[in-house]
């Protein structure tokens, strides 16, 4: 069974950066895709970012579009979002999950957020002055 954990969340100023990781243990993630999501308090968990195994396709949300990258790691077993010009609506608890089931494309969208059946047990992110 895949078991995927984040790290690198933290509280961050307004137009700070952080770099969240999510390493697997085991298992090399180049055969899954990877997506990132969050979830602020008393929203849906909303889907932020994905990179497609095979040929690397990502994926973002628009809201991050420009600010956050997902990349693999050069160990097979991480895969990173990094997140620059953080505002105050980024804050959330940051999930990292797994799937191979469906094509080399990946999806962060709600409706296929069911294809992801490994989860990471989250990092906070607050972005506040």
């Amino acid at each position: 069974q895949l078991q995927l954990v984040e790290s690198g969340g933290g509280l961050v100023q307004p137009g700070g950066s952080l770099t969240l990781s999510c390493a697997a243990s085991g298992f090399s993630l180049d055969n899954y895709n990877i997506g990132w999501f969050r979830q602020a308090p008393g929203k849906e968990r909303e889907g932020v970012s994905c990179i497609g195994r095979k040929w690397n396709i990502r994926d973002y949300a628009d809201s991050v579009k420009g600010r956050f990258t997902i990349s693999r790691g050069n160990a097979k077993n991480m895969v990173y979002l990094q997140m620059i010009s953080l505002k105050p609506e980024d804050t959330a608890v940051y999930y990292c999950a797994g799937e191979r089931k469906s094509g080399p494309v990946c999806s962060i969208s709600t409706a296929t957020q069911g294809r992801y059946d490994n989860w990471g047990q989250g990092t906070q992110v607050t972005v506040s002055s």
